[in-house]
């Protein structure tokens, strides 16, 4: 009788992904088809287009352990994001990482709202920049604009000059506790993702967010609503005339970010709504 060892069965990129989303599944994870795609297309270095053209393509063993190490790590609820290292927004890649909140698909709509005024050869203020994605989106899509991004964390500046330089984007990235370490200056826009979350709500999000995002920029203090008023007032100096303020809102929040615009000196304020129908933006005009 052959003692020799039976070879391993080879495994085609769809058998493989097709264990990653079972392993996911069993887990209990609601995406686990899109996590162990993203995970895929990220070891294979091909968009899913190509996984499924070349469907039956067969897998190193490198490749294989690379991809089950992957999934391993996301049954302890690191983001995918995290785990790939990138995070599409825009139609952008953005380099990411635990230092930074991913950006998310609501804050493409804060983006949108900026663009839709038609920027030309305007002065962008981004506060809490965090990886930059907010301005250099904004750069990019828009013509002859000058951009600074402002975070108090170093560690997410240099993810966003990181970022600036992978897409070719010229900006300015400040270290600053809002306004204090902001050069003198007016802008045309101010546009802000700040941290909105109530601090007791913070132990109740999902484990993705409570556990491998930075609470610096989800911490939005007793009322989630401490930097809003902070951007409006110390702000306020530092649009032109005429010059707008966007925020991302939370779902809850319309109400009292607009009275808190309003007291600050905003008017012709709008509140929009993302697609899921929650409010998720608002910006008003400097009187």
């Amino acid at each position: 009788m052959s003692t020799r060892a039976t070879a391993k069965k080879t495994m085609n990129r769809i058998e493989l992904l097709d264990k990653g989303v079972s392993i996911l599944t069993d887990a209990g994870f609601e995406e686990a088809k899109t996590d162990a795609m993203l995970l895929m297309e990220y070891i294979c270095g091909a968009d899913r287009n190509e996984l499924f053209l070349h469907g039956d393509v067969e897998v190193t063993g490198e490749m294989e352990e690379a991809f089950l190490r992957a999934v391993e790590k996301r049954l302890t609820h690191i983001p995918v994001q995290h785990i790939t290292g990138v995070q599409n927004f825009m139609g952008l890649d953005f380099k990411v990482s635990d230092k930074v909140l991913c950006p998310r698909q609501d804050t493409e709509i804060l983006v949108e709202e900026v663009m839709r005024i038609g920027l030309d050869s305007m002065d962008i203020l981004d506060m809490c920049t965090g990886s930059g994605c907010i301005i250099l989106s904004l750069l990019r899509f828009s013509h002859a604009c000058r951009g600074v991004g402002v975070d108090i964390s170093e560690e997410a500046l240099e993810i966003a000059r990181a970022n600036a330089e992978a897409l070719g984007l010229d900006a300015e990235f400040v270290r600053s506790d809002l306004f204090a370490n902001l050069k003198e200056g007016q802008f045309d826009i101010i546009v802000s993702n700040p941290p909105y979350i109530r601090t007791e709500v913070i132990d109740t999000l999902m484990p993705e967010v409570r556990d491998h995002e930075p609470h610096i920029a989800l911490d939005g203090d007793e009322d989630g609503l401490v930097f809003y008023r902070r951007i409006c007032q110390e702000g306020y100096d530092r649009l032109r005339a005429g010059g707008m303020i966007f925020f991302e809102i939370g779902y809850d929040q319309a109400d009292d970010v607009r009275k808190i615009m309003e007291k600050s000196g905003f008017d012709h304020i709008e509140i929009v709504k993302d697609y899921g129908g929650n409010d998720r933006v608002a910006y008003g005009v400097k009187n």
